[in-house]
């Protein structure tokens, strides 16, 4: 059985709260975009093979094969489930990694509703959510994988309706790897004044002064090549730009229009999107 993990985009993230579990509280819209990756997932006809084999191609996974959240999740549904035959599992990576695009955290829930679907285990979708939960906490999302408000963790999503028919996105990533760590000991929590909620039902043209990520000033006090990239997509045209996650990947969203006009020359890969 073949899938197609999607990615996301942050509309807005702001962090209103260390909690006592170690984890922040935050508030943000998950927009999904048509980046994917590719993933393949087939019974192991050999009983006597491992229980699963992993294998990957296109961008470079570093790390244990273990460690992936694809192989992850295989084994904590295998925990429940230990009739789960052993399978052969691979990967085509093509959205980027650790750039605030929730690649891995697609994989991994992708993984869990394909086997939940090839063998036919018939686990619902909030209990997959909490399988989810489990790898990540914006694995949950990949789950229902459409527009929503999110808050908690990122796990509490509530759908909501973001209508972007008649633009495009443009998703710049300069090859940056930021440390999520180090993105959230930059931030001091607060309440924000506005409902992030509020703001994403009003028009796109207002979400510039409206719409904040919470990351961004600090990282790009550190980063000054990823404002750069910011302030380049509003002077082509970008209705809406911003940093995406705790980045460093940067996107802006253009009328549809005028895509075929823009020339950019970005020292960083850019890839065109549409809401996934």
């Amino acid at each position: 059985m073949i899938c197609f993990p999607s990615c996301k985009i942050n509309l807005g993230l702001r962090i209103t709260q260390k909690r006592a579990d170690g984890f922040h509280a935050l508030e943000t819209v998950f927009f999904p975009i048509s980046i994917k990756d590719a993933l393949e997932i087939i019974i192991e006809p050999d009983a006597n093979a491992a229980p699963i084999t992993f294998t990957s191609s296109g961008l470079a996974i570093n790390g244990d094969p273990s460690d992936n959240l694809c192989f992850k999740a295989y084994e904590l549904l295998k925990k429940d489930y230990p009739t789960i035959p052993n399978i052969k599992m691979h990967l085509h990576k093509q959205i980027p990694m650790g750039a605030g695009l929730g690649g891995g955290s697609s994989d991994g829930a992708f993984t869990l509703v394909v086997l939940n679907q090839l063998f036919d285990l018939q686990i619902p979708e909030y209990k997959l959510m909490q399988y989810a939960l489990t790898l990540g906490s914006d694995c949950p999302y990949f789950i229902l994988n459409s527009p929503a408000y999110a808050t908690s963790r990122g796990e509490i999503l509530k759908p909501i309706n973001v209508n972007l028919d008649g633009y495009t996105i443009i998703i710049v990533n300069p090859g940056i790897a930021i440390s999520t760590k180090l993105a959230f000991s930059l931030i001091t929590p607060k309440v924000p004044d506005s409902n992030l909620e509020v703001i994403i039902c009003e028009s796109v043209s207002t979400w510039k002064d409206n719409l904040i990520n919470d990351f961004e000033e600090p990282i790009f006090n550190s980063f000054p090549e990823l404002a750069n990239i910011k302030e380049t997509l509003y002077q082509k045209g970008a209705v809406y730009a911003s940093m995406t996650g705790t980045g460093s990947t940067v996107y802006g969203i253009f009328p549809t229009s005028i895509i075929d006009t823009l020339d950019f020359n970005f020292p960083a890969h850019y890839f065109v999107a549409t809401a996934s």
